[in-house]
C-alpha cells in the first residue's frame, strides 16, 4: 500500500484528503502544525493519520518525507523548494498546486538525476486553466491549425445569490494575498507587441467579459502572460493574456483604494488612531474639512460616484479603533475586509474560468473557440475553490503513485499524459467545461 504525505491542512485540503482516502490502495498522513485541523480532515478514517509537523523543523520534515512514497505539499509556496529538495534527496516524487518559482525551477536537473518528479501547478489557476488550454491547443495543432490569439480569465467569486455586498467579493480566509496581488504589474502580448502595465494602472482599463448564463464581468491582466507563448507551445500566437475575473465595480474601487494608500504595507505606529483618523491622514484635507469630501477631491471623484458609499459601507469612516495600531494600512484594511466581506453560513462560492481562442484552421478559415467552466460550492460543505484546487492535485497524486505519469524533473500539466486523465476524471466529479465554436 502506497503512503501519501500531505503537508498542510488548510482550507483547500479537504477534498484532496477525502479523494485520496477514498482510494483503497493508499494510506494518507496529513501533517500540520495545527494537528487538530489535520485530525478533522482525517476524521478517524482507518487508512488516515494526523501528525504534528512544524515545516521549519528540517529533521522532522526529512523523517516524515522518508516514511512516505509521495509528498503533496499544500503549505505556503515559499516552503515548496525546501520540501522538494528533501524529497529529491530521498527519491520521493512530489505534487504541488503552486506556481513554479525560480527556486523550484533550479531543482530540475537534480530531480532528473535522481529520477524524481516534481509536478507543480496542479490546482485551479494555475492548474485546470493550463490543462484545458493545452487540450484545445493540441486539438488545433493536431488538425493542422494555428492559434492566433488566446485569452483566459479566472475568478473565485460569491455565487450570484451570495453577491450581497457593494464590493461584489467575499473572502474565506485572509484578504492579504488578494490585496497584495492588486499591487502587481502585468505584461501581456497584443497584436505581436509586449504590453506592460505598471501596478498603479492595473485596474485602469478592465475588459468587459461576457460569461454565458451569468452576464458581464470585469477582467484585468494577471502577472506576466508573455512566457505562455513558450509554455503552451504557441509561437504563432500574436495575442496572449491571462487575467482575473471580478463582478463589475471591483476594478474602479480597488484603483481608488490603491491611489489613496490603503494598500500600503509599510508598518507605521498609529497608536490611538481610528479608521476615520486613517482616512483623514490619507485625505490630505484641510483642518476641519469633511473627510469624505476631502477623499472625493483627492481621488478626483465625480458627484454620484459609488466609491465613497462603498468605502463608507466597509467602515472606513467610523471612529473605530484600528485593530493593527502598529501595522500597515493594508493590515488594517485586511482586518476590516475579512469581517465585512465574509461568507455567511450556507452561502456558496463560485468559480468561473473562461478561455477564448482565435484559431486558423488548415483550410484557412478563422474560428473562435470559447471554453467555460462554472462551478459552485456546496452550502455547508466543500467550497468550489477547495474542490477545484484540491481535486486536480489529488488525481495527479494518484496517477503518479500508480505509475501512470512517468516523467522526471520539474513539470507543469501541459502534457497530454498529465492533463488528459485529470480533465476526464474531473468531468466525472462534476468539474467540466462547456465548449462553443463559431466560424468567423
Amino acid at each position: 500500500m502506497k503512503k501519501i504525505l500531505i503537508l498542510g491542512a488548510g482550507l483547500v485540503a479537504g477534498p484532496l484528503v477525502k479523494y485520496l482516502l477514498d482510494q483503497p490502495d493508499f494510506s494518507v498522513v496529513v501533517a500540520d502544525v495545527e494537528v487538530a485541523r489535520a485530525r478533522k480532515l482525517v476524521a478517524g478514517h482507518p487508512r488516515g493519520q494526523a501528525e504534528f509537523l512544524d515545516i521549519s523543523d528540517k529533521a522532522a520534515l526529512t523523517a516524515a518525507i522518508g516514511r512516505a512514497d509521495l509528498v503533496v505539499s499544500m503549505v505556503p509556496y515559499t516552503f515548496h523548494p525546501v520540501v522538494a529538495s528533501l524529497a529529491i534527496e530521498q527519491g520521493k516524487n512530489m505534487v504541488t498546486a503552486s506556481y513554479v518559482s525560480p527556486a523550484m525551477r533550479e531543482l530540475d536537473v537534480r530531480a532528473r538525476e535522481k529520477g524524481v518528479l516534481l509536478l507543480n501547478e496542479l490546482g485551479l489557476d494555475p492548474g485546470i486553466d493550463h490543462m484545458e488550454a493545452m487540450r484545445i491547443i493540441h486539438e488545433v495543432h493536431d488538425t493542422g491549425g494555428h492559434v492566433l490569439a488566446f485569452t483566459s480569465y479566472c475568478g473565485g467569486l460569491p455565487a450570484p445569490e451570495a453577491n450581497t455586498n457593494p464590493f461584489g467579493y467575499k473572502f474565506s480566509w485572509s484578504p492579504r494575498g488578494v490585496l497584495l496581488a492588486s499591487k502587481n504589474s502585468a505584461r501581456f502580448l497584443k497584436d505581436g507587441q509586449v504590453v506592460s502595465i505598471p501596478a498603479e494602472d492595473l485596474f485602469a482599463r478592465p475588459e468587459i467579459i461576457p460569461v454565458p448564463g451569468l452576464g458581464a464581468f470585469e477582467g484585468y491582466p494577471n502577472r506576466d502572460s508573455v512566457p505562455y507563448r513558450d509554455i503552451y507551445g504557441i509561437p504563432e500566437a500574436r495575442s496572449i493574456l491571462r487575467g482575473t475575473l471580478r463582478y463589475p465595480g471591483w476594478c474602479a474601487t480597488l484603483k481608488k483604494m490603491v491611489e489613496l494608500g490603503l494598500l500600503d504595507d509599510t508598518p507605521m505606529d498609529r497608536t490611538g488612531s481610528t479608521f476615520l483618523g486613517l482616512m483623514r491622514e490619507f485625505s490630505q484635507g484641510a483642518p476641519g474639512e469633511d473627510v469624505r469630501a476631502a477623499i472625493a477631491r483627492r481621488l478626483d471623484l465625480e458627484t454620484g460616484s459609488e466609491i465613497i458609499p462603498r468605502l463608507e459601507w466597509l467602515g472606513l469612516f467610523e471612529e473605530r479603533k484600528l485593530p493593527a495600531e502598529k501595522g500597515s494600512a493594508l493590515d488594517n484594511l485586511a482586518a476590516l475586509m475579512i469581517e465585512k466581506l465574509a461568507y455567511a453560513g450556507g452561502e456558496r462560492d463560485m468559480i468561473v474560468l473562461q478561455h477564448e481562442f482565435l484559431a486558423r484552421t488548415e483550410s484557412g478559415r478563422s474560428e473562435r473557440i470559447v471554453s467555460t467552466l462554472i462551478d459552485y460550492g456546496v452550502p455547508g460543505g466543500d467550497s468550489s475553490m477547495s474542490r477545484t484546487v484540491g481535486l486536480p492535485a489529488a488525481i495527479a497524486a494518484r496517477l503518479v503513485c500508480e505509475g501512470k505519469i512517468r516523467m522526471t524533473g520539474v513539470h507543469v500539466p501541459v502534457h497530454p499524459d498529465i492533463y488528459g486523465p485529470i480533465l476526464e476524471e474531473l468531468g466525472t466529479l462534476g468539474v467540466r467545461f462547456v465548449e462553443k465554436r463559431r466560424v468567423l
